[in-house]
């Protein structure tokens, strides 16, 4: 009997240890990978981000299901990597107000630092409660328009005629803004427009999360997928891939070094540097 106990009380301290070793194995797995290029500051520059105001989990049309909404990282990622690149940053979203975070994005096995720094700072929160509506965006204000991801943006971003107006003001204003943005936030871009009434990302290399990652997840009931419609929209997808997708990243720049674009939560950091570098050359 006491083998037995001594036995199952070890089983329990090594579920324990590999529980708490968890973020620890999907960080080195490729989660949230740590950003080690350069660093710039933009004082007196400004960065928009922008997220859905969808927060629930289900088939399109359906009221009830999984809380859902921005994956925290691709709002936290490039909050404060502008943030402390000196740059002012607003927060808006579909509908104004307050910003719904996937709660399961903030588990712990999956928490990043910077969601930790966000969950501590008032100012931040205070801003994903009071975000602007987009129809309410001025859109000419801004250096930098950084669309964010999460299952929430395949409801309500491409779904968005006044985003995706603000997409080609932005496009075609006197600060040239650079834009683009992660995993679900890049449909945000796919009905955009040119001046000659064309989608204005066609032709562009960007990228997205990919249909596999989606189907490895098992959630496929969201109205659209990124992979699929930035195709759709004649944009030339890249992509990398593992042996889970929510394990691989990639970062693109178009040829006009207008649009930036990350393949997933992975992406978040280094898109939103990829930005300021852009940026920062024009000057």
């Amino acid at each position: 009997m006491k083998k037995l106990l001594a036995g199952g009380l070890l089983l329990v301290a090594l579920g324990g240890l590999v529980l708490l070793s968890l973020p620890t194995i999907l960080h080195k797995a490729g989660l949230h990978p740590t950003y080690s290029g350069p660093t710039l500051s933009l004082p007196g520059k400004r960065a928009l981000i922008i997220t859905t105001s969808h927060d629930v989990l289900a088939a399109p049309g359906v009221t009830e299901g999984e809380p859902t909404g921005v994956m925290a990282s691709e709002l936290t990622h490039p909050y404060y990597t502008f943030l402390d690149g000196g740059m002012d940053v607003d927060l808006a979203s579909i509908q104004g107000g307050e910003i719904p975070i996937d709660p399961q994005t903030l588990r712990f096995m999956v928490k990043s630092p910077e969601d930790e720094r966000y969950l501590n700072d008032k100012l931040a929160q205070a801003k994903v409660n009071n975000a602007i509506p987009i129809a309410g965006v001025d859109i000419g204000q801004y250096d930098i328009v950084f669309l964010s991801g999460g299952w929430g943006a395949a409801y309500d971003l491409a779904q968005s005629p006044e985003l995706a107006a603000k997409v080609s003001e932005a496009y075609y204003g006197d600060k040239a803004a650079v834009m683009g943005g992660v995993c679900h936030g890049v449909l945000g871009l796919v009905n955009a427009l040119d001046r000659d009434g064309n989608l204005l990302i066609a032709g562009r290399r960007m990228t997205g999360v990919t249909d596999k990652q989606i189907q490895e997840l098992g959630i496929e009931m969201t109205p659209l997928h990124p992979e699929t419609e930035l195709r759709k929209a004649g944009a030339v997808f890249e992509s990398q891939t593992a042996f889970r997708d929510i394990f691989a990243t990639h970062v693109i720049a178009d040829d006009e070094q207008r649009f930036v674009t990350g393949q997933n939560q992975n992406s978040g950091l280094e898109t939103a540097h990829t930005m300021m570098r852009i940026l920062s050359a024009r000057n």
